[in-house]
């Protein structure tokens, strides 16, 4: 990490990271894999992959962690750090529900009619 070491992350309950670059290598990568168990047609695969891709590759080409931020543009390495987190698991509860497949039984004739 280059620059100025921090201290705090201001947020409550989010420690600094001190190995963010390497946290978010293997994150990105679990969350790829993760991804390669859908078909390439589910929607929730074509966007994260194109997401977290475009992070990762931010992640590989700038050491700095400000810059990197910068890059990334959604808060600081830590918040980005929780994210990516939070999509694995995501990533793996998608994989086990299968939205992508048709549905059991037909929905009820009203249910996407707002208001009732």
């Amino acid at each position: 990490m280059a620059g100025l070491l921090k201290k705090t992350t201001g947020l409550v309950g989010l420690a600094v990271s001190h190995n963010s670059h390497e946290r978010l290598r293997i994150l990105y990568t679990k969350i790829l894999a993760s991804l390669q168990t859908m078909p390439q047609d589910a929607a929730y695969r074509r966007y994260t992959e194109q997401l977290v891709s475009e992070r990762f590759n931010h992640v590989k080409m700038e050491p700095d962690v400000e810059k990197l931020e910068k890059k990334i543009n959604c808060g600081q390495i830590e918040e980005v750090i929780f994210q990516a987190e939070c999509e694995l698991a995501l990533s793996r509860k998608m994989s086990e529900w299968k939205p992508w497949e048709p549905l059991i039984e037909e929905p009820p004739a009203n249910q996407w009619k707002w208001p009732v």
